[in-house]
């Protein structure tokens, strides 16, 4: 595949709906151009592949796009993910049980490009899973395959530069998360380095589904939008339209929601049927949020 520069170098002040005169090469670029300008914001779902088996997998991806996902996320099984709650931990050990692997992952995703080859795919990952497929080799099968980004969420900016020299060799953009403690000279780090999008905590903590929205992650979203041109996706702690609503008003340019979809999965294992019709009927809601949380 031709090896692709940073193309978020010359970003204009106004921000990324600005991109319009240029080529957009990367669907996330694409994608939030296309909803700014029917003044929407973004549904991103969050699923481990996999889970509960690869067959339902696929056909939960495919439910999501098909009930107004703007995006995906998806997870690669690991046996110590750090970063997420009980649930996706759990959806993790049920994909690994049936059989997980990078490659199969990989596979999955394929499969999903033959059936859409415009839904932006990020990748939430672990560091330790690149580096044992091999960085460079990773990050050329991700973009053989149609992933649009990665985040690894075990590794911070400062230690990132091999997986961003890698990443941007293969056109794959890399995804950053900034948190409510990130401090103002780390940001600048952050922002410099990332693409796609900036993932933006919205709680302490690990993943997992919350009542509320906090307030620090308001004043995070109006802290964050005036020094990026990229999108900026609210996730950890989405749960609910309501959820999903608040964080739009606050400005954010989308929502990530993972635990509350993958606690749906585990409600129905062994119905395949009623776990796809009620993660449709929930994504429905979900996206209708962002279109009523506007202005």
């Amino acid at each position: 595949m031709k090896r692709i520069e940073n193309r978020f170098e010359n970003r204009s002040e106004g921000g990324f709906e600005n991109r319009s005169e240029r080529i957009l090469e990367n669907r996330f670029e694409k994608r939030f151009l296309e909803l700014k300008k029917k003044n929407e914001a973004g549904f991103m779902p969050f699923v481990v592949l996999g889970d509960p088996d690869f067959e339902t997998s696929f056909k939960i991806m495919k439910a999501l796009i098909d009930s107004g996902a703007d995006a995906l996320e998806l997870g690669f099984a690991f046996s110590d993910p750090v970063a997420d709650g009980p649930t996706v931990q759990e959806a993790g050990q049920r994909a690994l049980k049936a059989g997980s692997n990078t490659l199969k992952c990989l596979e999955l995703i394929k499969r999903i490009r033959s059936e859409n080859n415009e839904i932006p795919i990020s990748l939430l990952l672990y560091g330790n899973i690149v580096v044992q497929h091999g960085t460079d080799k990773f990050y050329s099968d991700c973009s053989t395959a149609g992933v649009d980004a990665v985040l690894l969420a075990d590794v911070p900016a400062e230690e990132s530069d091999e997986f961003v020299k890698s990443a941007k060799n293969y056109g794959i953009e890399p995804v950053f998360i900034v948190s409510p403690t990130t401090e103002e000279e780390r940001l600048g780090t952050i922002i410099e380095k990332a693409g796609a999008y900036v993932y933006l905590v919205g709680v302490l903590g690990v993943t997992g589904a919350r009542i509320e929205v906090q307030n620090m992650t308001v004043d995070l979203v109006k802290r964050i939008k005036p020094k990026t041109s990229l999108p900026v996706l609210v996730g950890f702690g989405i749960s609910s339209s309501r959820n999903v609503k608040n964080v739009i008003e606050a400005g954010a340019d989308g929502a990530i929601v993972g635990s509350a979809i993958v606690q749906k999965i585990k409600d129905n294992l062994g119905n395949s049927e009623k776990t796809i019709e009620e993660i449709s009927d929930f994504a429905r809601e979900l996206k209708k949020a962002t279109l009523s949380a506007r202005p």
